[in-house]
């Protein structure tokens, strides 16, 4: 068995393991350790937890706008890193200051900000809403997940600087980070094991996607630290994947699932898909990211190894990698033909179109990454010279839009308020649209022609392509002014936007309560409109009396 196999198996069995036990009802939370972890949340800390309110629907909120500020952060980096790839002297200046960034690390700092600050505290929060909502309880500490999303930050804070310089008197700043950010997602994954035991009723597919969204991180680290894969280039490959399609991929599909049906008010079209999505994810590897493990190396403090897969790895790696196209298009369709069903607006822009993008783009982009993943891993590196761009467009247009748009869509749920413009978040949305898209496909454009060019032997540098360049980076930057529209428009509707009446707030369908039987029909067509086992079936009466003029 390989390497690669080993280690997934670890975490197969960790993942049914879980999934038995959360069945038999969490029964490491009986009433005694309960208490405890109620106490280790909130009194354990003192004096600390008085800082931060406990008012319900505080934490999702103080998650969503802590993340799009690193989005926005994020955002900018991106875009200088992608300035500095044709022109290096630009912030020559700062050298002044002792700052010598390049493109690497500038391209570097963007990744990790717009992964873990922007789209994870955007996934969090989200899921500390929808979570509750769908097991019928409330979370069950609002003041501990208030005050741990100030330690993500920090977390993030101390990734920003990592990143750039990584040992600051020979203290590995990275691993710190990650330390704090280990402590900071065990207190969240406490808090939602926590309210998940005091369900009152089964499990939706989305809640489980979210709860093993959660959990896939801590279980990925263990699996291959138990198998010593970590210390390994293949290993930390997989490690890194292995969060991509468990904490990221799953999380981002149950808080997707379940704002396509907030803004459309469908029932989500397919319970199969969702299982689909839940299984896939777990057992297939995520094509999205980088191309080898070294950022999951520098999380965790240990060295970058060379990729090399030995004993077969690179098949099994490859068939996995392809096999994560069925949970990917599973997504897209249970989220596309949800938000089309019904009365749909096809132009709301309060998380609707931006849902709908990463939908859209989710499949073309899984296509990209999966023949640049599977270059990678058979060692042909033929494509090699297109990752960055890929990688960015991966997070960009398929990850920020999904999670972003979900918190948008919550937004008027979790605070009361509606954004403050409707004008500046559609602004926002086609500046996005047009500097993720153009701009990165431009960018794509001149990564192809370098590599032609390298292929061919020629030396001497393309003007095209470097005209390419320097046009996609200038596109990218409407991104950057998108993100300022919506850290305006977000942050001014906490103050200014209009009050949402308690009974017009949006709720999720995702299964439909009632069902109307006006006349024959089958159980496929009940089933197929979103009903669910406890769905109330109601005979409603037929009258063949003609009808009349419906006044309007």
């Amino acid at each position: 068995m390989d390497d690669i196999l080993t280690t997934l198996s670890v975490f197969w069995l960790s993942a049914l393991a879980f999934y038995f036990l959360v069945h038999r009802g969490l029964w490491i939370f009986t009433d005694v350790t309960r208490t405890m972890s109620m106490f280790t949340l909130e009194k354990a800390l003192g004096p600390g937890i008085d800082l931060v309110e406990g008012r319900k629907g505080s934490a999702p909120r103080a998650w969503i706008m802590q993340s799009v500020l690193w989005l926005f952060v994020g955002a900018i980096f991106t875009f200088e890193g992608l300035w500095l790839n044709h022109e290096p002297d630009a912030l020559h200046a700062l050298s002044s200051w002792g700052y010598n960034p390049t493109a690497e690390t500038l391209s570097a700092t963007g990744e990790i900000v717009t992964l873990w600050g922007g789209i994870a505290m955007a996934l969090i929060g989200s899921g500390m809403y929808a979570l509750p909502k769908l097991l019928g309880t409330d979370l069950a500490s609002e003041k501990n997940a208030t005050l741990v999303s100030f330690l993500w930050t920090i977390s993030i804070v101390v990734y920003m600087i990592g990143s750039q310089n990584s040992e600051i008197l020979g203290i590995d700043i990275m691993m710190i980070g990650t330390g704090i950010n280990v402590i900071a997602l065990l207190a969240v994954i406490m808090n939602q094991l926590l309210t998940l035991s005091n369900r009152s009723g089964s499990i939706p597919m989305p809640a489980w996607l979210i709860i093993f969204g959660l959990i896939s991180d801590p279980l990925s680290l263990v699996a291959a630290a138990l198998t010593g894969s970590l210390t390994t280039g293949a290993g930390q490959w997989l490690v890194y994947h292995m969060i991509g399609g468990g904490f990221f991929f799953l999380s981002t599909a149950g808080v997707a699932l379940y704002a396509t049906t907030v803004v459309s008010g469908n029932a989500l079209w397919s319970r199969t898909l969702n299982g689909a999505i839940l299984i896939g994810g777990l057992f297939t590897i995520n094509t999205f990211g980088d191309i080898d493990g070294s950022l999951a190396a520098a999380h965790l403090g240990l060295a970058a190894e060379e990729m090399a897969f030995s004993g077969g790895a690179d098949i099994t790696a490859s068939f996995l990698l392809a096999m994560s196209a069925i949970p990917v298009v599973a997504f897209a369709a249970n989220s596309l033909i949800t938000l089309r069903g019904g009365d749909a607006l096809l132009e709301n822009y309060n998380g609707w179109s931006e849902i709908n993008l990463g939908s859209l783009a989710i499949i073309p982009i899984f296509l990209a990454s999966l023949f640049l993943q599977t270059d990678a891993v058979t060692g042909t590196n033929a494509i090699g010279g297109m990752s960055q761009t890929i990688e960015t467009m991966a997070l960009w247009a398929v990850m920020v839009p999904l999670s972003f748009g979900s918190a948008m869509a919550l937004y008027p749920s979790i605070t009361g308020r509606r954004l403050a413009s409707m004008a500046r978040a559609r602004q926002a949305f086609w500046l996005m649209s047009v500097g993720v898209l153009l701009g990165l496909m431009v960018t794509l454009m001149s990564d192809v022609i370098g590599m032609a060019l390298m292929d061919a032997g020629v030396e001497d540098p393309s003007s095209l392509a470097h005209d390419l360049e320097i046009a996609g980076s200038v596109f990218f930057y409407f991104t950057v002014v998108a993100m300022i529209l919506h850290c305006l428009n977000m942050i001014s509707g906490l103050f200014r936007g209009n009050i949402v009446e308690e009974e017009s707030k949006m709720s999720s369908s995702i299964v439909v309560d009632t069902y109307d039987l006006a006349s024959a029909t089958t159980v496929r067509r009940i089933l197929s409109s979103g009903a669910g086992m406890d769905t109330m079936v109601v005979p409603v009466g037929e009258s063949d009396e003609s009808g009349s003029a419906t006044d309007l």
